[in-house]
């Protein structure tokens, strides 16, 4: 007697949640007109709807100090870097947290820290 095996085919039907983007390197320069941070991120872009959108400075207590948006894709450029200058960096603060967001997902839960040369 042969019994018919039923499988089971389980199709996730959440969110799909894609790779965060990634902090791969950070550099911080004083200069007369405040900060010049320069950061490279690692995303997995795949187009305008999903990409690497922005990163941003904050203050070891979660201020923003800078904001640098990211207007277009980098699909065909992993990783890559852009700058931000003229961030103005309180007395007394010797580091700040590096917090990229994507498109998708939103801001990245745990941001990098970037020890500051003064």
């Amino acid at each position: 007697m042969h019994r018919p095996i039923l499988a089971a085919l389980f199709i996730a039907t959440g969110p799909a949640f894609a790779e965060a983007p990634v902090v791969v390197s950070a550099e911080a320069r004083p200069g007369a007109s405040g900060w010049t941070f320069a950061v490279t991120l690692r995303h997995p872009d795949t187009g305008w709807d999903h990409y690497a959108s922005g990163w941003e400075v904050l203050a070891p207590d979660g201020t923003r100090l800078g904001y640098r948006e990211l207007t277009h894709p980098h699909v065909d450029e992993q990783p890559f870097t852009r700058s931000l200058s003229g961030v103005n960096i309180p007395a007394g603060i010797d580091y700040v947290l590096i917090r990229p967001r994507c498109t998708l997902d939103g801001w990245v839960a745990s941001p990098t820290r970037l020890d500051l040369a003064r």
